[in-house]
């Protein structure tokens, strides 16, 4: 059978084994194949490729569903291989599949819909779809072509009581970490230059799945922050783009991340939502993590990779806060050095259990505290920013007049799009360079200038 432009219609021939969770498995397997215009084969030679669908609970199960895949091998050569035994490791540690049938095309685990799909786009492209190819893989995006925000998990966990997001989004929902890299993926192979991971807490990804190992690619990985920031880094590699972590609360378990960082595989920055230092405002606040091992950490953070550049936000004039706690904060802001501060002055918002807290402070004061908190973290970051005269940095453009020979605005490493600095970029140097949008260029800062750097082109 041909479809409307003549060419053959893709056939996959299937082998459903075990219970009926595989069966269910399988059933949404076929389905996705059908809507995509694959055809079944019945058999294994009048088939493109063979996916078979594995039980791995008892050895008979185990010995069956590696003899029908040594026999799709035999009769077709190119398999596709799902199922609870494709989680199954050797007794060396390495995949079970893989070890006895290195010729498979790909191994996934149960519940793997997406990822069996993804291998079979790989081998087997799926038909012309006259509407759906129209979109892009990465979708509908509303950001620049260079950078784009990819996120990771709805809802949050936490009740802080300035906060109502909860009660709009729910609690934690982790996306399948399969799903979350191959959209990643697809993004790096459309072009894009930096990836900025977002969610309510980046921290907590995986927390309410149990961590549980997903399929990316074949191969499996933890639906855990440190493994989704390292293979995300790994995408990014070999496109020379850069992957920005935010919304990052402070937890022991983000001391992993530091040493990608020192190693470059992703950017030396976090964005950590600290929202106040005094122990008793953040109990008031009821937020997570040990507050006052804060400054601890970051100490700590910043030994283990000395180009962390930190940006953060704060609550000001929270009710009940004291002078005293005012003065804790700013002290932590020029101890900390955080390289990039927003504050805002504390605002009831409906349906928030702050609103109850004794202690509400006078708007005037509120307002007052939140200009000398930005007085002292713009001094800081000025501070901070005066360092970088002199170096080289990598610059990421996200504008360039006049064909780029007469300058432009960019970004480097320490400048999250729009709620950081901007590197301003001189005319080059040689009348033949040209700036492009979304490309990067090598820099000389010469000057620091508020929050931003001037920099020369090299």
């Amino acid at each position: 059978m041909s479809d409307v432009n003549g060419a053959s219609t893709p056939k996959v021939g299937f082998v459903s084994l075990g219970c009926p969770k595989a069966l269910t498995d399988s059933e949404l397997i076929l389905t996705q194949l059908s809507a995509e215009g694959y055809e079944t084969s019945k058999t294994f030679a009048g088939a493109d490729l063979v996916i078979v669908n594995t039980c791995g609970f008892i050895d008979d199960a185990v010995k069956e569903s590696l003899d029908t895949i040594g026999e799709a091998l035999a009769e077709n050569g190119k398999v596709i291989v799902t199922g609870c035994l494709g989680a199954k490791q050797a007794a060396d540690g390495a995949n079970l599949v893989q070890q006895i049938h290195p010729k498979v095309l790909a191994v996934t685990g149960p519940h793997a819909t997406q990822e069996v799909m993804d291998a079979v786009h790989q081998h087997l492209p799926k038909p012309h779809d006259p509407f759906m190819d129209l979109v892009p893989a990465a979708g509908i995006k509303l950001t620049p072509k260079h950078y784009a925000y990819l996120k990771i998990s709805e809802g949050c966990n936490h009740r802080c009581s300035f906060c109502i997001i909860p009660s709009m989004r729910g609690d934690l929902v982790s996306r399948p970490v399969g799903d979350v890299l191959k959209e990643a993926k697809a993004l790096f192979e459309g072009g894009l230059k930096e990836l900025l991971v977002v969610s309510q807490d980046t921290s907590a990804y995986g927390v309410d799945v149990k961590y549980r190992t997903g399929f990316f690619d074949g191969k499996p990985v933890k639906t855990r922050m440190l493994d989704l920031v390292r293979e995300l880094g790994e995408l990014a590699k070999p496109y020379g783009a850069w992957v920005r972590l935010h919304y990052v609360y402070p937890y022991p378990h983000v001391d992993e991340l530091i040493p990608l960082m020192n190693e470059g595989l992703v950017l030396p920055y976090l964005d950590v939502p600290f929202q106040h230092s005094h122990p008793d405002v953040l109990k008031r606040m009821k937020r997570p993590a040990s507050g006052e091992k804060n400054l601890e950490r970051l100490l700590r953070w910043r030994e283990a990779c000395p180009e962390l550049v930190v940006r953060s936000t704060f609550i000001a004039g929270f009710p009940g806060e004291t002078e005293e706690e005012f003065q804790h904060l700013l002290d932590f802001v020029r101890e900390a050095g955080i390289d990039r501060a927003g504050c805002f002055a504390y605002s009831p918002v409906e349906g928030a259990s702050a609103n109850a807290l004794p202690g509400q402070l006078p708007d005037a004061l509120r307002e007052e505290r939140r200009a000398r908190f930005m007085a002292v973290a713009e001094a800081v970051s000025v501070q901070r920013l005066q360092r970088r005269v002199g170096q080289t940095l990598q610059v990421l453009i996200d504008s360039a007049p006049a064909l780029g020979r007469k300058g432009g605005v960019g970004r480097s490493f320490a400048d999250a799009p729009e709620i950081d600095g901007t590197v301003r970029l001189l005319p080059p140097e040689k009348a033949s360079k040209q700036l492009k949008v979304g490309e990067f260029t090598r820099a000389r800062v010469v000057a620091a200038e508020g929050h931003d750097l001037i920099a020369q082109p090299i």
